[in-house]
């Protein structure tokens, strides 16, 4: 009864780690264009549809990579919505 209590213990320890192992799942469409702010937190901002401006998020002066769907950094800087309230 001890050893078959072991195993089943054993098979549990093998289980959670392989769950806990798998890459979670991102919960909301991240455009990677917009990966982090300058601080180097990071940033999630929906790809299109829609087209977004910067009045229409809470995010500035962030990293801009191209392409830059939503046309954020419009003075191509690498920086995104540097006080325009487009």
């Amino acid at each position: 009864m001890a050893i078959l209590l072991g195993v089943i213990a054993s098979l549990f320890l093998i289980v959670g780690v392989t769950v806990a192992q798998q890459p979670t799942q991102p919960t909301q469409n991240c455009d990677p264009a917009y990966p982090k702010d300058l601080a180097g937190n990071e940033i999630c901002i929906p790809s299109p549809p829609p087209d977004l401006n910067c009045k229409d998020i809470s995010y500035r002066q962030f990293v801009v990579l191209d392409p830059d769907p939503h046309n954020f950094d419009s003075d191509k800087d690498g920086i995104g919505c540097e006080g325009e309230q487009r």
